[in-house]
């Protein structure tokens, strides 16, 4: 009796997985690959698990290796990002009287928030590393040459969406800290010539930073700035797909596409290549997350700036370098050097790959890197200093503007006392 009422039950959910598989169509294997767990062109004429098994057998150029690992490390990083804004979202209050409370539930109240938010925290900064790791491969092994010229400037294109998705979201938190640090930005933009004060209106949206500004930088952050990100992806992969890995910049080194038979299978070589790679990831993450957790300073205080500037963000670090060091000027140059980063496809149109067949082009790339690095260490170094009242760091008070100009929003006040660090496990977080 027994027997007969399991067979039969064995038979039902057989005819169900049966008409399951015939009635799926199997393009929705597209999500799979679109998350990088599959590579291979789906078969949509062929049922889902049969399609399924085809890309899996799909064999990539025999050129993929560890050296292509910072890349999807970047776009998991991205996806760590999503999910635990998402999360964030649920509980965030995106107005000036309401946003420092929300972020101080967040961590206190509410059942794993602290994690959720430290991990964002550190999976922004770790983002900006693993791109430019990603970005000096690509360049220094002039991986950018035709027919992938495209995709470099995609791919540039999204280590500025990048950029500007800690840039919206730097001022979200709403304590001391994120306000004068964001104000210290806006305020050397302003001086920008011919489209910074256009842009710092745009964003500021109010005589001060305010509620206002807070709301564009969180419409900005969740809102728009994700939807270009989908559209670089999806366009960033179509083309990764299209052309394959390049070949290492030596002598005999075919461009050899995807697909070719004597590839590395996808399935399980670099399937188990990524698994690896992306539980190393998340488990670095969550340690930072749980070791290192974000530290909270007072509320934003529009009148009081606080006696230094602790940043949070590898690229505010960078930013407070160079206007310190170099004033608004260094920070314009900085800009200049990364566009003709973008243009450099359009005049190293040489067949030559090897570096030391290309020493200008490498001069470029090591003055652009180890400049972000020095620029980042020096910002560092600048947790203490002071600011000004007007909320720019000294010696350059006014940065790209002509003598006597102030900002017109701030007047002289004496600074706060410094935050207390709240960073031990007793306190908010």
């Amino acid at each position: 009796m027994f027997g007969r009422g399991r067979g039969a039950m064995a038979a039902w959910a057989q005819r169900f997985w049966d008409d399951l598989k015939n009635s799926t169509d199997a393009s929705l294997l597209s999500i799979l690959r679109f998350l990088g767990l599959l590579y291979g062109p789906i078969d949509t004429e062929l049922p889902i698990d049969r399609a399924f098994r085809k890309s899996l057998r799909h064999r990539l150029s025999r050129y993929a290796g560890w050296r292509q690992a910072f890349g999807g490390i970047t776009y998991l990083l991205f996806i760590v990002l999503v999910v635990t804004g998402v999360l964030l979202s649920f509980y965030y209050r995106p107005s000036a009287e309401e946003a420092y409370q929300s972020v101080q539930h967040i961590v206190s109240g509410v059942t794993m928030g602290w994690l959720m938010r430290d991990a964002h925290v550190w999976a922004a900064n770790l983002i900006v590393i693993a791109a430019l790791v990603h970005m000096a491969r690509v360049f220094f092994g002039a991986a950018y040459k035709p027919p992938r010229e495209t995709n470099w400037l995609v791919g540039l294109l999204l280590l500025f969406v990048i950029f500007a998705f800690g840039s919206t979201g730097y001022l979200l938190p709403w304590d001391q800290w994120a306000y004068w640090t964001v104000t210290e930005g806006l305020g050397v933009l302003h001086h920008v010539p011919l489209v910074g004060g256009g842009m710092v209106e745009i964003l500021r949206g109010d005589p001060i930073i305010s509620g206002a500004t807070l709301s564009r930088f969180f419409a900005l952050h969740v809102i728009v700035l994700p939807w270009i990100a989908m559209g670089l992806l999806v366009l960033h992969f179509t083309l990764v797909r299209k052309h394959g890995v390049a070949p290492p910049a030596r002598p005999g080194a075919e461009d050899v596409g995807p697909g070719d038979q004597a590839g590395v299978p996808f399935f399980p070589d670099h399937f188990l290549r990524s698994l690896i790679v992306g539980v190393l990831v998340l488990s670095l993450v969550i340690t930072l997350a749980a070791l290192y957790p974000r530290d909270v300073a007072a509320a934003a205080n529009p009148a009081q700036p606080p006696r230094s500037l602790r940043s949070t963000w590898i690229v505010a670090d960078v930013s407070r370098g160079l206007i310190y060091h170099l004033g608004g000027w260094g920070f314009l140059g900085f800009l200049l050097l990364g566009g003709l980063m973008v243009l450099l496809p359009l005049f190293d149109r040489s067949p030559e790959r090897r570096l030391r067949k290309r020493p200008i082009v490498g001069a470029l790339g090591v003055i652009f890197f180890l400049g972000f690095a020095a620029a980042w260490a020096a910002g560092w170094q600048l947790r203490s200093r002071p600011i000004s009242a007007s909320g720019e760091l000294a010696p350059f008070e006014q940065p790209l503007a002509k003598p006597g100009l102030a900002l017109p929003h701030m007047t002289p006040v004496t600074p706060a006392p410094a935050p207390v660090d709240t960073s031990h496990t007793g306190g908010v977080r």
